[in-house]
């Protein structure tokens, strides 16, 4: 079972808890009645309603054995004076076993409502199934991500009746009531000027009535199994296991290669000295982050699958609680670089932390109804906290790779939703707090960047296309990549006013630089498109974005008579520099590619060994990390071995490359949201 849940109620009410809940028919005696819940991968608490182990008089061997193995009590060999007191014997009737948090659950019992609880077991981590009957059929319930997203619970009551319930709670009512309030006031910033100031100290674009919940989801999935009988205690073992971890098929990465699809990637290779460190290098990121998840314990149900954005090197700690700092949503394109790892490895653990990234970026981190529908919320303390609320995000591109290995419906329906998302950009401005002067539109003609938000949107228009058939989403495209082509500045235009009804850009001879264009998603989905869709103008206005961006300033100065303008982000950028090497076969753009990529400019250095830091308390730490560097890094390493691998293998490692920009590499000079 697939379980959407959409919150559609204000921020001021709270949700006590949320279900999913079986009736099950109990016709055995209550001493053939059976509770299995699972406490651990190898361990089952296994209990009858009424218990005949461990009485003062025993029952014999065999009815013991048969109670405790799911089988129906042989009345006949039971001994006196157990068979003729068995009334006085207490049925219990419900059984809860609650995980309140990532480290620890209880499981209690009693005989019935009006009566205490009685403690049972307590542990770790409850792998979620529970199981409910007799030898003439029962029921069982899973929930995945079980304890990853506490508070959960599972619950049996009325085992002792004709008719018991079996509830997966994925909200614990055990728990405190969710609360999704906005995690501070307004401290002044009722007025553009302020929030900037804000934005400005904590890197938290705030707005009054932004930090919305409304409209966000989790989808949760479940097994639900009927039985004929109870099953044996390690058959239900193996069922927990599978249910908690499900087993998943994966094509060989040699075979998707040679398939072509997805850009520009290549298999690992480590056939020389300098491609090794760069895989070392990419495996040990990799590692770190999937440790980080539980050193960290980045758990909870409107968490999990998240990761944190920047770290604090004096405390040692996350910046869990600093405005744009603490949780990531995707920037600068964390799940991309998770996928390319997890398709050009086929590694199980890159693959189910790149899984769980995605069952969360694309529920929780965007709005499912409402005035932001189709958009997704900037990083921030709170999933939903800040106020920039973009494409970019949301962004179908981060969602194709898992779908597409995987055939998964509701992230296909995820992606489906996103289609004319770019029509809630009509009454949400992205760029309102810039200062920029506002250029009078005509109706139905929105300000739309080329790559935070047209690129976004055609990876959308990509999907349905290639899902459906249907050419109106290629004609779609093509009329955004033929305008763009169009524009004297090509690409280097950086965005224009974009006509919503005729998916065209109006033309404008300006050049504007972001260092943000092209790291959400529209490296990739630009080669695929180039791949797809012969429109020659926009291949050359690419190419020449590829090329000009990293430029040596005295090149451009000869190339264009305009201001240089600010960069960052040249490490990330490399990739540009190598895919235009690659298609023009230029040597020497190749061996600047390569030098951009080793520079670690606004990125990572790379580093013979591990550099990894273990100090006390559990605490490990990689020095001077950042999500945005080490997603940036990530996909340039792939990219930059898949296009450039000769000039890689040249071109030398910088002896003191710089460190990852600890400020935060997103940070441009003219930085906005």
């Amino acid at each position: 079972m697939v379980h959407s849940f959409v919150l559609d109620i204000d921020a001021t009410d709270h949700i006590s808890a949320l279900g999913i809940a079986t009736d099950v028919p109990m016709r055995g005696e209550l001493h053939d009645r059976h509770v299995r819940l699972a406490t651990a991968d190898d361990a089952m608490f296994v209990e009858a309603v009424r218990p005949l182990t461990g009485l003062r008089r025993d029952p014999g061997k065999s009815v013991r054995d048969a109670q405790i193995a799911g089988r129906a009590v042989p009345v006949a060999e039971m001994r006196d004076p157990v068979g003729k007191l068995l009334e006085r014997i207490p049925a219990w009737s419900d059984f809860s076993l609650s995980q309140l948090s990532a480290n620890g659950f209880t499981l209690t019992k009693r005989t019935g409502e009006g009566h205490g609880w009685i403690d049972s077991d307590e542990g770790r981590r409850a792998p979620g199934f529970g199981y409910v009957g007799s030898p003439q059929g029962g029921a069982g319930i899973a929930a995945r991500y079980f304890w990853q997203r506490h508070p959960t619970q599972l619950d049996i009551r009325g085992a002792a009746s004709d008719s018991a319930t079996l509830t997966a709670w994925l909200w614990s009512p055990d728990a405190k009531p969710m609360d999704l309030r906005a995690y501070h006031g307004t401290m002044g910033m009722e007025g553009f000027d302020a929030q900037n100031e804000g934005l400005d100290i904590t890197y938290e674009d705030y707005e009054p009535g932004w930090d919305d919940a409304k409209g966000i989801a989790r989808t949760s999935e479940l097994m639900l199994w009927a039985f004929d009988a109870t099953p044996e205690t390690p058959r239900l073992q193996a069922l927990a296991r599978a249910a908690a971890t499900p087993p998943q098929l994966m094509a060989d990465p040699a075979h998707l290669h040679a398939a072509g699809v997805f850009g520009d990637w290549n298999l690992p290779d480590r056939s020389t000295p300098q491609r090794t460190l760069i895989e070392d290098q990419l495996a040990n990121l990799v590692d770190f982050y999937a440790g980080e998840v539980d050193r960290r314990s980045w758990y909870g149900f409107w968490d999990h699958g998240d990761v944190m954005h920047s770290y604090d090197s004096d405390r040692h700690q996350w910046k869990y609680d600093i405005g744009g700092f603490a949780w990531d949503n995707s920037e600068l394109s964390t799940d991309l670089w998770l996928w390319y790892a997890a398709l050009r490895s086929g590694d199980a653990k890159t693959w189910r932390l790149a899984e769980a990234m995605t069952r969360h970026t694309g529920e929780v981190d965007v709005y499912h109804m409402g005035r932001f529908a189709g958009l997704g919320t900037r990083h921030g303390v709170q999933h939903w906290s800040d106020s920039s609320k973009q494409p970019r995000v949301s962004n179908a591109a981060y969602r194709r790779i898992f779908y597409y290995l995987t055939a998964d419906e509701r992230v296909g329906d995820l992606m489906h939703a996103l289609a004319d998302s770019e029509q809630t950009l009509a009454h949400v401005e992205i760029g309102r707090k810039t200062g920029a002067p506002k250029e009078d539109l005509p109706e139905g003609v929105i300000q739309m960047s080329f790559g935070t938000t047209w690129a976004v949107c055609a990876g959308a228009w990509l999907t349905e296309w290639e899902r459906t058939g249907d050419k109106k989403w290629r004609d779609r495209i093509a009329a955004g990549m033929d305008s763009i082509g169009r524009m004297p500045n090509g690409w280097l235009t950086g965005g224009a006013p974009y006509d919503l009804k005729s998916g065209r850009f109006l033309s404008r001879d300006t050049i504007g630089i972001s260092h943000l264009n092209s790291v959400f998603g529209a490296v990739e989905i630009q080669a695929e498109l180039i791949q797809l869709i012969d429109v020659p103008r926009f291949r050359d206005a690419w190419f020449d974005y590829c090329r000009w961006y990293n430029a040596p300033r005295d090149e451009w100065a000869a190339k264009f008579n305009r201001p240089y303008g600010g960069r960052n982000l040249k490490q990330g950028h490399s990739r540009l520099t190598a895919y235009v090497a690659k298609q023009t076969g230029d040597a020497a753009l190749a061996r600047r590619a390569a030098a951009e990529f080793y520079s670690g400019e606004a990125g990572m250095r790379i580093v013979k060994g591990d550099p990894r830091v273990k100090l006390p308390g559990g605490v490990v730490e990689w020095p001077g990390v950042s999500t945005n560097g080490s997603a940036q890094w990530g996909l340039a390493a792939i990219q930059t071995l898949a296009l450039v691998p000769e000039a890689l293998d040249t071109v030398p490692i910088p002896a003191r490359a710089p460190r990852a920009d600890q400020a935060n590499p997103e940070q441009g000079p003219s930085y906005r949201p």
